[in-house]
């Protein structure tokens, strides 16, 4: 992932310094790569994840059989030993269940990321469609659009640590943090963008310069 976070940032970075004509072809073609790169790197992170909850639940499976078969409920006298076993099957159940519950939601996380680049998609697409925008307009929103991308890859980035931290010492509450942090950083990065695009469609609609100028640029953006 991060290694498809810095592919994105050089090639923004590396297009601020094309001549203005030159841009505009060259922009389309290093976003779609761009994006190509990143839902390929969510998509091995989302399988990853998913590989690992099923491995969970399977785990899970086992020790609820085991524990069935103990019928802990009718033992009248429980030695030390014993205690000790039933604690142990519950503290790894707990952390099964627990597990599984922080993987779905980083999944969920992760889609939304994956939703985001899709809606920069579109939208950049019909934009330079947009003959009412100039080139350095155009070029602004690159540079806008590129923003939000990386920084929402840096947040999906910092959750994927989480699936990592399950091999090496991390306490519950610092995996809910990172995780409740992403999810707001993630849904703030969706609204910023819907707005922006929001924004770019009402100044394009107010250069209409006729009723029918109007009626094609709503029917391009879908506006009713």
């Amino acid at each position: 992932m991060k290694k498809a976070i810095v592919i994105f940032l050089f090639l923004t970075c590396s297009l601020t310094i094309l001549p203005t004509k030159k841009s505009h072809a060259i922009i389309w073609v290093v976003v779609k790569a761009a994006i190509k790169k990143i839902i390929k790197a969510i998509d091995l992170q989302v399988q990853r994840i998913q590989n690992k909850t099923i491995a969970l639940q399977n785990a899970q499976k086992v020790l609820e059989n085991q524990l069935s078969k103990l019928k802990l409920n009718e033992i009248s006298e429980w030695t030390n030993k014993q205690k000790e076993i039933y604690q142990k099957y519950f503290d790894e159940l707990w952390k099964i269940k627990s597990a599984i519950a922080y993987f779905q939601r980083i999944t969920e996380i992760i889609s939304k990321q994956k939703q985001l680049v899709s809606d920069y998609k579109n939208a950049y697409a019909l934009f330079q469609q947009d003959r009412h925008f100039t080139p350095s307009e155009i070029e602004h929103m690159y540079t806008v659009y590129s923003n939000i991308i990386a920084e929402s890859l840096k947040s999906v980035d910092n959750i994927l640590s989480v699936v990592d931290a399950f091999s090496l010492q991390m306490s519950d509450a610092h995996r809910l943090q990172i995780i409740d942090e992403a999810a707001a950083e993630i849904e703030t990065y969706i609204v910023d963008l819907r707005k922006f695009n929001q924004q770019n469609i009402s100044i394009s609609m107010q250069r209409a310069k006729s009723a029918d100028d109007l009626f094609t640029l709503k029917q391009l953006y879908g506006v009713k």
